[in-house]
Protein backbone atom coordinates (compact mmCIF):
# COMPACT_ATOMS: atom_id res chain seq x y z
CA UNK A 1 0.00 0.00 0.00
CA UNK A 2 1.53 3.58 -0.95
CA UNK A 3 1.60 6.40 1.38
CA UNK A 4 -1.67 7.96 -0.14
CA UNK A 5 -3.31 4.67 0.10
CA UNK A 6 -2.54 4.85 3.67
CA UNK A 7 -3.58 8.23 4.59
CA UNK A 8 -6.98 8.06 2.89
CA UNK A 9 -7.38 4.68 4.70
CA UNK A 10 -6.55 6.46 8.21
CA UNK A 11 -8.95 9.33 7.13
CA UNK A 12 -11.61 7.05 6.98
CA UNK A 13 -10.89 5.20 9.73
CA UNK A 14 -10.81 8.48 11.88
CA UNK A 15 -14.41 9.48 10.68
CA UNK A 16 -15.90 6.62 11.22
CA UNK A 17 -14.62 6.58 15.07
CA UNK A 18 -16.26 9.91 15.22
CA UNK A 19 -19.61 8.47 13.38
CA UNK A 20 -19.42 5.99 16.51
CA UNK A 21 -18.37 8.91 19.55
CA UNK A 22 -21.33 10.98 18.01
CA UNK A 23 -23.90 7.88 19.48
CA UNK A 24 -22.15 8.31 22.92
CA UNK A 25 -24.46 11.74 23.68
CA UNK A 26 -27.74 9.90 22.65
CA UNK A 27 -27.02 6.92 24.72
CA UNK A 28 -26.50 9.12 28.01
CA UNK A 29 -29.41 10.76 27.55
CA UNK A 30 -31.29 7.75 27.82
CA UNK A 31 -29.50 6.49 31.02
CA UNK A 32 -30.31 10.25 32.70
CA UNK A 33 -34.38 9.21 31.57
CA UNK A 34 -33.97 5.91 33.17
CA UNK A 35 -32.96 7.49 36.30
CA UNK A 36 -36.54 9.41 36.09
CA UNK A 37 -39.08 6.55 36.03
CA UNK A 38 -39.52 3.85 38.69
CA UNK A 39 -38.38 0.70 36.52
CA UNK A 40 -34.66 0.91 37.36
CA UNK A 41 -32.79 1.49 40.71
CA UNK A 42 -30.00 4.68 41.18
CA UNK A 43 -29.01 6.48 44.37
CA UNK A 44 -28.85 10.03 42.99
CA UNK A 45 -29.24 13.00 45.53
CA UNK A 46 -27.53 14.81 48.56
CA UNK A 47 -28.42 11.90 51.00
CA UNK A 48 -24.98 9.74 51.73
CA UNK A 49 -24.43 5.84 51.17
CA UNK A 50 -21.70 3.91 53.04
CA UNK A 51 -18.42 3.24 51.08
CA UNK A 52 -18.05 -0.63 49.85
CA UNK A 53 -14.07 0.01 49.31
CA UNK A 54 -13.79 1.78 52.96
CA UNK A 55 -15.92 -1.23 54.43
CA UNK A 56 -13.78 -3.50 53.25
CA UNK A 57 -10.93 -1.75 54.61
CA UNK A 58 -12.66 -1.40 57.94
CA UNK A 59 -12.42 -5.47 57.77
CA UNK A 60 -9.51 -5.95 57.27
CA UNK A 61 -8.30 -3.66 60.09
CA UNK A 62 -10.55 -5.53 62.48
CA UNK A 63 -8.90 -8.58 61.47
CA UNK A 64 -5.39 -6.68 62.21
CA UNK A 65 -6.60 -6.25 65.48
CA UNK A 66 -8.10 -9.58 66.37
CA UNK A 67 -5.15 -11.25 65.01
CA UNK A 68 -2.29 -8.96 66.22
CA UNK A 69 0.91 -9.86 64.16
CA UNK A 70 -0.68 -11.97 61.53
CA UNK A 71 -1.91 -9.58 58.46
CA UNK A 72 0.97 -6.95 58.81
CA UNK A 73 4.12 -6.57 57.24
CA UNK A 74 6.19 -4.90 60.18
CA UNK A 75 6.47 -7.37 62.86
CA UNK A 76 4.59 -6.73 66.60
CA UNK A 77 6.98 -6.86 69.84
CA UNK A 78 5.89 -7.31 73.27
CA UNK A 79 7.25 -3.72 74.03
CA UNK A 80 5.61 -2.11 71.14
CA UNK A 81 2.31 -3.84 71.47
CA UNK A 82 0.53 -0.76 72.85
CA UNK A 83 1.81 1.36 70.03
CA UNK A 84 0.23 -1.13 67.73
CA UNK A 85 -3.34 -1.40 69.13
CA UNK A 86 -3.58 2.09 70.03
CA UNK A 87 -2.59 3.02 66.71
CA UNK A 88 -4.77 0.62 64.49
CA UNK A 89 -7.77 1.18 67.27
CA UNK A 90 -7.69 4.68 66.93
CA UNK A 91 -7.50 4.31 62.79
CA UNK A 92 -10.27 1.86 63.27
CA UNK A 93 -12.77 4.12 65.50
CA UNK A 94 -12.23 7.41 62.62
CA UNK A 95 -13.00 4.75 59.91
CA UNK A 96 -15.71 2.89 61.42
CA UNK A 97 -17.80 6.18 62.65
CA UNK A 98 -17.97 7.60 59.99
CA UNK A 99 -19.23 4.70 58.06
CA UNK A 100 -21.64 3.97 60.70
CA UNK A 101 -22.72 7.85 60.73
CA UNK A 102 -23.43 7.43 57.35
CA UNK A 103 -25.04 4.39 57.34
CA UNK A 104 -27.73 5.73 60.04
CA UNK A 105 -28.06 9.33 58.06
CA UNK A 106 -29.12 7.60 54.37
CA UNK A 107 -31.92 5.22 56.07
CA UNK A 108 -32.86 8.68 58.62
CA UNK A 109 -33.10 10.81 55.15
CA UNK A 110 -34.36 7.86 53.03
CA UNK A 111 -37.17 6.84 54.84
CA UNK A 112 -38.22 10.55 56.13
CA UNK A 113 -37.47 9.17 60.16
CA UNK A 114 -37.23 11.52 63.02
CA UNK A 115 -33.98 12.97 63.47
CA UNK A 116 -31.83 9.91 65.74
CA UNK A 117 -28.55 11.99 66.32
CA UNK A 118 -26.47 9.69 63.30
CA UNK A 119 -23.57 11.26 64.29
CA UNK A 120 -23.74 10.60 68.35
CA UNK A 121 -25.26 7.70 68.05
CA UNK A 122 -22.53 6.39 64.97
CA UNK A 123 -19.74 7.65 67.64
CA UNK A 124 -21.77 5.34 70.15
CA UNK A 125 -21.98 1.95 68.49
CA UNK A 126 -18.46 2.65 67.44
CA UNK A 127 -17.32 2.79 71.02
CA UNK A 128 -19.43 -0.03 72.18
CA UNK A 129 -17.70 -2.51 68.92
CA UNK A 130 -14.33 -1.67 69.89
CA UNK A 131 -15.37 -2.38 74.06
CA UNK A 132 -16.20 -5.87 72.43
CA UNK A 133 -12.85 -6.62 70.33
CA UNK A 134 -10.97 -8.40 73.42
CA UNK A 135 -14.05 -10.72 73.86
CA UNK A 136 -13.84 -11.21 70.09
CA UNK A 137 -10.80 -12.34 70.30
CA UNK A 138 -11.34 -14.80 73.32
CA UNK A 139 -14.54 -16.08 70.98
CA UNK A 140 -12.36 -16.39 68.14
CA UNK A 141 -9.67 -18.82 69.84
CA UNK A 142 -12.30 -21.17 70.16
CA UNK A 143 -13.11 -21.33 66.73
CA UNK A 144 -8.98 -21.55 65.86
CA UNK A 145 -8.71 -24.11 68.30
CA UNK A 146 -11.93 -26.23 67.03
CA UNK A 147 -10.42 -25.97 63.30
CA UNK A 148 -6.97 -27.23 64.89
CA UNK A 149 -8.63 -30.22 66.44
CA UNK A 150 -11.19 -31.37 64.20
CA UNK A 151 -8.95 -30.71 60.95
CA UNK A 152 -5.55 -33.32 60.93
CA UNK A 153 -4.48 -31.98 58.01
CA UNK A 154 -4.00 -28.84 60.06
CA UNK A 155 -0.05 -28.57 61.11
CA UNK A 156 -0.63 -25.24 62.98
CA UNK A 157 -3.00 -22.76 64.85
CA UNK A 158 -0.84 -20.30 62.47
CA UNK A 159 -1.55 -22.00 59.86
CA UNK A 160 -5.49 -21.86 60.68
CA UNK A 161 -5.24 -18.19 60.83
CA UNK A 162 -3.48 -17.57 57.76
CA UNK A 163 -5.25 -20.10 55.51
CA UNK A 164 -8.40 -21.12 56.69
CA UNK A 165 -11.13 -19.73 54.61
CA UNK A 166 -13.81 -21.02 57.16
CA UNK A 167 -12.31 -18.64 60.03
CA UNK A 168 -11.88 -15.64 58.01
CA UNK A 169 -15.53 -15.86 57.47
CA UNK A 170 -16.45 -17.09 60.51
CA UNK A 171 -14.57 -13.96 61.88
CA UNK A 172 -16.17 -11.58 59.97
CA UNK A 173 -19.49 -13.20 60.21
CA UNK A 174 -18.75 -12.29 64.31
CA UNK A 175 -17.61 -8.75 63.53
CA UNK A 176 -20.88 -8.37 61.24
CA UNK A 177 -23.07 -9.84 63.86
CA UNK A 178 -21.92 -7.22 66.47
CA UNK A 179 -23.42 -4.17 64.09
CA UNK A 180 -26.42 -5.95 62.68
CA UNK A 181 -27.04 -6.93 66.65
CA UNK A 182 -26.28 -2.69 67.15
CA UNK A 183 -28.93 -2.21 64.69
CA UNK A 184 -26.72 -0.79 62.04
CA UNK A 185 -27.69 -0.91 58.37
CA UNK A 186 -25.73 -1.74 55.03
CA UNK A 187 -22.44 -2.36 56.73
CA UNK A 188 -22.85 -6.13 58.00
CA UNK A 189 -24.22 -7.19 54.72
CA UNK A 190 -21.50 -5.62 53.00
CA UNK A 191 -18.72 -7.33 55.53
CA UNK A 192 -20.69 -10.62 55.00
CA UNK A 193 -20.89 -10.52 51.27
CA UNK A 194 -17.10 -9.71 50.90
CA UNK A 195 -16.50 -12.56 53.30
CA UNK A 196 -18.83 -14.49 51.00
CA UNK A 197 -16.90 -13.49 47.59
CA UNK A 198 -13.68 -14.30 49.28
CA UNK A 199 -14.50 -17.70 50.49
CA UNK A 200 -17.67 -19.17 49.02
CA UNK A 201 -19.59 -18.96 52.69
CA UNK A 202 -22.50 -17.33 52.75
CA UNK A 203 -23.09 -16.48 56.70
CA UNK A 204 -26.03 -13.56 57.07
CA UNK A 205 -24.35 -11.50 59.97
CA UNK A 206 -28.37 -12.45 61.85
CA UNK A 207 -27.30 -15.55 62.75
CA UNK A 208 -26.87 -16.79 66.14
CA UNK A 209 -23.77 -18.85 66.31
CA UNK A 210 -21.99 -20.42 69.68
CA UNK A 211 -18.46 -21.14 70.35
CA UNK A 212 -15.92 -23.47 69.02
CA UNK A 213 -17.67 -23.26 65.40
CA UNK A 214 -15.76 -25.12 62.48
CA UNK A 215 -16.75 -25.08 58.71
CA UNK A 216 -14.15 -27.37 57.12
CA UNK A 217 -13.73 -26.48 53.73
CA UNK A 218 -16.35 -24.20 53.09
CA UNK A 219 -17.09 -23.77 50.04
CA UNK A 220 -20.82 -23.89 49.42
CA UNK A 221 -21.88 -23.27 52.96
CA UNK A 222 -24.98 -21.23 53.18
CA UNK A 223 -26.24 -20.41 56.96
CA UNK A 224 -29.12 -18.14 56.99
CA UNK A 225 -30.27 -14.82 59.01
CA UNK A 226 -32.66 -16.31 61.60
CA UNK A 227 -30.20 -19.63 62.30
CA UNK A 228 -28.94 -20.61 65.62
CA UNK A 229 -26.57 -22.95 66.17
CA UNK A 230 -24.65 -24.31 69.46
CA UNK A 231 -21.80 -24.59 70.73
CA UNK A 232 -18.81 -26.99 69.42
CA UNK A 233 -20.51 -27.89 65.86
CA UNK A 234 -18.82 -28.44 62.94
CA UNK A 235 -20.29 -28.50 59.59
CA UNK A 236 -18.42 -29.57 55.80
CA UNK A 237 -18.89 -27.70 52.49
CA UNK A 238 -21.77 -27.37 50.65
CA UNK A 239 -23.96 -27.65 53.65
CA UNK A 240 -26.90 -25.06 53.41
CA UNK A 241 -29.07 -24.53 56.45
CA UNK A 242 -32.00 -22.61 55.00
CA UNK A 243 -35.52 -21.82 54.84
CA UNK A 244 -38.39 -23.34 53.18
CA UNK A 245 -39.60 -21.39 49.89
CA UNK A 246 -42.44 -19.13 50.26
CA UNK A 247 -45.15 -17.85 48.27
CA UNK A 248 -44.89 -14.92 46.25
CA UNK A 249 -44.68 -11.72 47.90
CA UNK A 250 -44.77 -13.18 51.37
CA UNK A 251 -41.42 -11.78 51.97
CA UNK A 252 -42.66 -9.01 54.30
CA UNK A 253 -44.73 -11.34 56.28
CA UNK A 254 -41.65 -13.69 56.84
CA UNK A 255 -39.56 -11.03 57.25
CA UNK A 256 -38.93 -11.30 61.14
CA UNK A 257 -39.89 -14.55 61.47
CA UNK A 258 -37.84 -17.82 62.73
CA UNK A 259 -37.43 -19.17 58.76
CA UNK A 260 -33.78 -21.09 59.86
CA UNK A 261 -33.28 -24.00 61.68
CA UNK A 262 -31.67 -24.84 65.08
CA UNK A 263 -28.21 -26.62 65.41
CA UNK A 264 -28.02 -27.80 68.84
CA UNK A 265 -24.18 -28.39 70.83
CA UNK A 266 -21.86 -30.63 69.09
CA UNK A 267 -23.75 -31.60 65.93
CA UNK A 268 -21.72 -32.41 62.68
CA UNK A 269 -23.15 -32.13 59.46
CA UNK A 270 -21.45 -33.63 56.55
CA UNK A 271 -21.01 -32.26 52.81
CA UNK A 272 -24.06 -31.65 50.94
CA UNK A 273 -26.93 -31.76 53.72
CA UNK A 274 -29.84 -29.40 53.19
CA UNK A 275 -31.18 -28.19 56.61
CA UNK A 276 -34.61 -25.89 56.00
CA UNK A 277 -37.32 -24.45 58.29
CA UNK A 278 -37.57 -22.10 61.47
CA UNK A 279 -39.12 -24.83 63.20
CA UNK A 280 -36.69 -27.34 62.48
CA UNK A 281 -34.44 -28.54 65.51
CA UNK A 282 -31.38 -31.00 65.32
CA UNK A 283 -30.51 -31.84 68.76
CA UNK A 284 -27.66 -31.78 70.55
CA UNK A 285 -24.61 -34.63 69.33
CA UNK A 286 -26.43 -35.93 66.38
CA UNK A 287 -24.64 -36.44 63.24
CA UNK A 288 -26.45 -35.82 59.71
CA UNK A 289 -24.69 -37.32 56.33
CA UNK A 290 -23.70 -36.21 53.82
CA UNK A 291 -26.64 -35.06 51.08
CA UNK A 292 -29.22 -35.46 53.85
CA UNK A 293 -32.38 -33.46 53.22
CA UNK A 294 -34.56 -32.77 55.86
CA UNK A 295 -37.20 -30.03 57.06
CA UNK A 296 -38.40 -31.69 59.90
CA UNK A 297 -36.57 -31.88 63.45
CA UNK A 298 -34.15 -34.77 64.58
CA UNK A 299 -33.65 -36.11 68.28
CA UNK A 300 -30.52 -35.87 70.28
CA UNK A 301 -27.86 -38.92 69.58
CA UNK A 302 -29.21 -39.44 66.25
CA UNK A 303 -27.33 -39.85 63.26
CA UNK A 304 -29.19 -39.57 59.93
CA UNK A 305 -27.89 -41.00 56.51
CA UNK A 306 -28.76 -41.40 53.27
CA UNK A 307 -29.11 -45.36 52.04
CA UNK A 308 -26.04 -46.52 50.20
CA UNK A 309 -26.90 -46.32 46.66
CA UNK A 310 -26.08 -49.48 44.36
CA UNK A 311 -22.68 -48.78 42.61
CA UNK A 312 -22.28 -51.20 39.14
CA UNK A 313 -18.43 -51.63 38.34
CA UNK A 314 -18.26 -52.82 34.31
CA UNK A 315 -14.39 -53.48 32.95
CA UNK A 316 -14.33 -52.03 29.54
CA UNK A 317 -12.74 -54.02 26.97
CA UNK A 318 -9.78 -52.71 25.17
CA UNK A 319 -10.54 -51.61 22.01
CA UNK A 320 -9.48 -53.79 18.95
CA UNK A 321 -8.14 -56.35 21.22
CA UNK A 322 -9.79 -60.22 20.75
CA UNK A 323 -11.57 -61.85 23.54
CA UNK A 324 -9.35 -64.24 24.15
CA UNK A 325 -6.22 -63.01 23.75
CA UNK A 326 -5.86 -63.20 27.82
CA UNK A 327 -5.91 -66.75 27.44
CA UNK A 328 -2.17 -68.66 27.28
Amino acid sequence: MDETSRTVQCEMELETRRHSQEEIPRVVQQLVLSCQGEKGFDHIGPDPIPSRDEVIDIVQRICRILYPGYFIRTRVEQFNLSYYFGQETTELFELLSEQITVALRHDCIRHNLPCLDCEERGLEITVEFLSKLPALRTLLATDVRAAYEGDPAAKSFDEVIFSYPGLFAITVYRTAHELWHRGVPFIPRIMSEYAHSQTGIDIHPGAHIGESFFIDHGTGVVIGETTEIGNGVRIYQGVTLGSLSLPKGAGELFRDKKRHPTIQDDVIIYSGATILGGETVIGARSVIGGNVWLVESVPPETKVFMKTPELIFRVSQPANVWPNMYHI
